[in-house]
């Protein structure tokens, strides 16, 4: 398993993404994502960009009248852009390299990519190629300007594509979380930072003591 993890998290092109002169830089790990049927480069080749996430949501409030002339609650819209890093935008992925020979193979994988646009404005497949290190993990869809407020009943929508069905124990679900500059809500992460810093302090605490307790004698400079 951990062969397998290692041949998908490094199965892409970090220079084929960012110039459009290295196209033809497939990477070995690339493969059998690499080159097209017609034998030319796939851009973005990998197998992390051939698994792109490709389930759709749509939102709505179910709780609102809806507006004269509408039929159903009205919908939330959802924005794409800003779900990537800034980092990513201007420098992970370039502004003149588009997607060519993607998903054409016989085996389509995930998601499809808009052709007319370059990498660095599909910001879908930027926060996908961006690999988590644990096997649950969550991937930002897009951002709701809209206020909601508690207790309000939200409609979801979903088209559901993306086969995660055929792994053991694989499973999807949908978070509605509010995000601030730190990011969404997330204990675990402050609980671990928390527990390692305590850790670190009581390794201090002791080590301090120790010093104190049995101090070095002149014999133990000598030696050193």
């Amino acid at each position: 398993m951990h062969f397998f993890f290692f041949r998908y998290s490094t199965s892409r092109s970090d220079a084929q993404l960012r110039e459009p002169k290295a196209a033809g830089d497939v990477a070995e790990f690339c493969k059998p994502e690499a080159f097209a049927a017609n034998g030319r480069p796939i851009v973005p080749c990998g197998l992390i960009a051939w698994s792109l996430f490709n389930d759709t949501y749509s939102f709505a409030r179910r709780n609102r009248l809806p507006r004269d002339g509408d039929h159903g609650p009205p919908p939330l819209t959802v924005s794409k852009r800003g779900i990537s890093w800034p980092s990513e935008r201007g420098h992970l992925f370039g502004k003149n390299v588009f997607p060519r020979n993607f998903q054409n193979g016989s085996l389509v994988g995930g998601g499809q990519l808009d052709p007319r646009k370059p990498l660095s404005e599909q910001e879908d497949l930027m926060v996908w190629m961006r690999t988590a290190a644990l096997p649950r993990f969550r991937k930002l869809y897009g951002r709701m300007e809209a206020d909601l407020v508690a207790g309000e009943l939200i409609t979801v929508t979903v088209r559901n594509s993306y086969n995660s069905y055929s792994y053991a124990g694989g499973e999807k679900a949908v978070v509605l979380s509010t995000a601030g500059w730190l990011g969404g809500r997330n204990g675990f992460l402050g609980r671990a930072y928390v527990v390692v810093g305590m850790a670190c302090f009581l390794l201090a605490l002791l080590l301090t003591l120790l010093c104190l307790v049995f101090p070095m004698k002149e014999e133990h400079l000598l030696l050193r």
